[in-house]
């Protein structure tokens, strides 16, 4: 599965859609550090994710160590009910920055 890029106010914006499990993470962990190589900001948009797995969890965390170790800024946006229950088990809603929108994140100072 492939996972689209845009570009909004100097933001990389990933949208994932789906399913992010075994079978599809290590597409959204490449789109993640590809779009992280380009040396900008990267929000990732989990508004249409409908199921995420540990594997899915953990292409997210490493592209927040990624991003923090380039100095970049990484957050999540509109998670999903789906995706915010197993960010919640994991304790990982304190650690990530999440927004409601896009909006919200690119106008967050």
């Amino acid at each position: 599965m492939k996972y689209p890029v845009t570009e909004k106010s100097g933001y990389m914006i990933i949208s994932l859609t789906g399913e992010v499990d075994l079978n599809f993470s290590p597409d959204a962990r490449q789109q993640i550090l590809k779009c992280l190589k380009q040396n900008k900001n990267l929000l990732v948009d989990l508004s249409q994710v409908e199921y995420i797995d540990s594997s899915g969890v953990a292409s997210l965390v490493e592209g927040f160590q990624v991003a923090r170790q380039q100095k970049q800024t990484f957050a999540l946006v509109g998670v999903s009910r789906a995706a915010m229950q197993v960010l919640q088990l994991a304790r990982l809603d304190k650690v990530f920055p999440i927004f409601d929108s896009l909006d919200d994140a690119i106008n967050h100072k």
